[in-house]
């Protein structure tokens, strides 16, 4: 852990190194999801078969081999726990409700010209959902996921899914019959995002791709935006507290935990006016490590990639060292989150009080929790109905509309020296 105060004479260099540190994996992962892509493209499901056999030690031979039908998610659901099964039904249902808040209006109107303007929104065809398996088989990723595609409309929704060693996540399952999914195919890592992009002989393509997964699973998506839409390029997780001394310690600490225990390269850092609320937040880190079954992934990421801020004056430092590290989550720990709001400018979502952990907006609150990582806050917003939609505008003028805006139309194309582009115009003027 790194720990910083304002009044060092180095403090904005030091920010500075932390703020642009790198926590995406290097190495050669373009060029080996360079290879697999290619692969996929060309050899179609012979590719998916041997990439599932060295990844997950899973052999797609038979036809029942490769997906899981919509009995299996029913069964999986009704195996249920009741409290865990109605966990699952109230985290749908809100993320469900918040995201049909989310739907676009089409619009339809004549302006002072007498031109017929608008423009309509449509659902994409197919969408594919990245659902990863392994460390990270997270049921409310695919509710996240899959319930803005369905109140978007989209009438294809095809999960894809590691099974290492043929195993499944019943919650996982059970989450997909919750949401409707269409297909669930036992294939992960970037041959799964090729196979998604590209069709091949069993899995049909689709418009978009989203969801979370590793580094390679991230480059594949890099690398296809083009040939499908994406939702984003995501990084390790990451969450910035800002938390002034009147908080309790343990319940900071579990805060920065919470997404240090996802994966090495999380991270997680504390801004705070209150030296010695930050020693204690350290300690009680220190204590809960040491009980957390994620503990050692945990430890590895806050030792490697967590810190501590210490400011002057948190109203008047904390905000603005918050827009530079726009982070993926940013909770609000403090006597008047509202007054500190409206100068958070970069952050992918924010948690106001005490009684907001980050913890909550990953299950049950409604936003949804698919949200730009590595400063991509920026310029850049979470999961949305949005992103499974587009929009077509129309245009319509009769004689009267074209008389009055043609002749700048036509103008305005000789000056760009397009001269079909004026005749078409031209012709039509009486």
């Amino acid at each position: 852990m790194k720990f910083y105060s304002s009044l060092e004479p180095d403090f904005a260099r030091r920010f500075d190194r932390l703020v642009n540190a790198r926590r995406e994996a290097d190495g050669d992962v373009a060029g080996q999801v360079t290879s697999i892509l290619d692969s996929v493209k060309t050899r179609g499901d012979k590719a998916l078969v041997e990439y599932t056999q060295r990844f997950d030690d899973y052999p797609l031979v038979e036809d029942a081999d490769w997906s899981i039908d919509a009995e299996t998610c029913a069964e999986a659901y009704a195996e249920l726990e009741p409290d865990l099964r109605d966990a699952l039904d109230l985290a749908a249902r809100r993320i469900r409700a918040y995201h049909e808040e989310q739907l676009p209006e089409n619009r339809d109107y004549t302006d002072e010209a007498g031109v017929r303007l608008g423009a309509i929104w449509r659902a994409v065809d197919a969408a594919g959902l990245y659902v990863p398996g392994g460390r990270a088989a997270y049921p409310s990723s695919l509710l996240m996921n899959a319930i803005p595609a369905k109140v978007a409309g989209v009438g294809r929704v095809a999960v894809v899914t590691p099974t290492p060693h043929g195993k499944t996540n019943p919650l996982v399952l059970a989450a997909a019959h919750i949401a409707g999914v269409d297909e669930i195919w036992r294939v992960g890592g970037a041959h799964a995002i090729a196979a998604l992009a590209y069709g091949t002989g069993r899995i049909a393509p689709v418009d978009v791709i989203t969801g979370p997964g590793n580094a390679y699973v991230a480059e594949a998506k890099r690398q296809l935006f083009g040939v499908v839409g994406i939702d984003m390029v995501a990084g390790p997780s990451e969450i910035l507290v800002i938390a002034d001394g009147k908080n309790d310690p343990d319940w900071i600490a579990a805060d920065l935990l919470s997404q240090a225990e996802h994966d090495p390269t999380s991270q997680s850092i504390l801004i705070t006016d209150d030296a010695g609320f930050a020693a204690l937040v350290e300690d009680r880190i220190d204590v809960q490590l040491s009980q957390l079954a994620t503990g050692k992934t945990a430890r590895e990421s806050w030792e490697a990639h967590g810190a501590i801020i210490v400011v002057n004056d948190l109203v008047e430092e904390a905000p603005a060292l918050a827009n530079r590290l726009a982070a993926e989550h940013l909770e609000l720990a403090v006597d008047d989150p509202e007054a500190m709001l409206p100068h958070i400018r970069h952050a992918g979502s924010v948690f106001l009080g005490r009684m907001t952990p980050e913890a909550l907006g990953d299950y049950v609150a409604g936003p949804n929790h698919v949200l730009p990582t590595g400063r991509r806050a920026r310029f850049s917003s979470g999961l949305s109905v949005l992103d499974f939609m587009k929009r077509t505008s129309f245009i319509s003028l009769d004689d009267a509309s074209f008389a009055r805006i043609a002749p700048a139309a036509a103008r305005l194309a000789h000056a760009e020296g397009l001269p079909a582009h004026a005749k078409s115009v031209e012709l039509r003027i009486k």
